[in-house]
């Protein structure tokens, strides 16, 4: 049973890393990124989201910095480093994950690729 909850959690740190691939983004924000991404389909809830994103941080694939949202929230930015760059380009995996394996989502070019949208994430 670990070995499936650290598939779990390497493809979560996966899809954070995919999702901040984009730009700097908060907690609240990452979570829509991978709704978005996966079309509704996957929701990360904040008891998972943010011990990994702390997770991330520890390991240097991530930064955060304290900054304001376009609420005028004071809120906790996170951006990809240089680290946490390798993991998508197949250099490192994330624990429990192979780079490039996992579910059709984390190898696909972005969710909705068939349909005209080739921007990859």
């Amino acid at each position: 049973m670990a070995d499936r909850a650290d598939l779990l959690q390497g493809t979560l740190d996966l899809l954070i890393l995919k999702a901040l691939r984009l730009g700097p983004l908060h907690g609240w924000g990452v979570s829509k990124r991978i709704r978005q991404l996966s079309d509704d389909v996957l929701q990360v809830n904040q008891g998972s989201l943010y011990p990994a994103l702390y997770r991330l941080e520890d390991r240097g694939w991530i930064a955060a910095e304290w900054g304001v949202s376009p609420e005028g929230r004071r809120v906790k930015f996170y951006a990809l480093t240089p680290a946490g760059r390798r993991p998508l380009a197949g250099g490192a995996a994330p624990a429990g994950g192979a780079a490039g394996a996992g579910p059709p989502l984390l190898r696909c070019r972005r969710a909705g690729a068939g349909r005209g949208l080739n921007r990859e994430w």
